[in-house]
């Protein structure tokens, strides 16, 4: 399981690096899919299962929304790609600055296996599963702004 979580965190830092790295929208939405699925998945690792469901829908939908507006306006027919030197020097020189903060920082020590969010003791109920009903209940309203806002912007991209 450590070298699944591993690989998944690896996942997510070469998904960042590549939405950082790349210029163009096209090839960015690629390093955008992978770090988001591999963070819900690395959340999903850690016992957060609603999260990570509430994540992906948001976080993916919202986002290529964004990419495809923004494709729309970047019409571009030669897109910079992953192999050109200008985006391959970037990407190297992200990975070296993460790489030594990574070392700097103490990560690699710190890489043993912590809790998870189920509970302890007496209580062996997850604590994610209410995530539903206090999202429904609590944040019925922040729900409806959401949902208005989603509509607005529908609305300004259309016209």
């Amino acid at each position: 399981m450590m070298e699944f979580v591993l690989f998944l965190g690896v996942c997510f830092v070469l998904g960042g690096l590549a939405v950082a790295s790349n210029p163009s929208p096209y090839y960015g939405v690629v390093g955008l899919v992978v770090a988001a699925i591999a963070g819900c998945g690395w959340l999903v690792s850690l016992g957060v299962s609603f999260v990570s469901l509430v994540l992906v829908m948001v976080y993916l939908g919202g986002m290529l929304v964004v990419f495809v507006y923004s494709v729309s306006l970047a019409a571009d027919p030669y897109p910079e790609a992953w192999t050109d030197w200008g985006v391959v020097g970037y990407g190297f020189g992200l990975g070296l600055v993460v790489m030594i903060g990574l070392i700097v920082g103490g990560v690699p020590g710190q890489l043993v296996d912590s809790g998870t969010v189920n509970s302890g003791g007496l209580l062996s109920v997850r604590s994610d599963f209410s995530g539903v009903a206090v999202l429904y209940s609590e944040g019925a309203g922040l729900l409806l702004v959401g949902g208005w806002g989603l509509l607005l912007t529908l609305f300004v991209v259309l016209e």
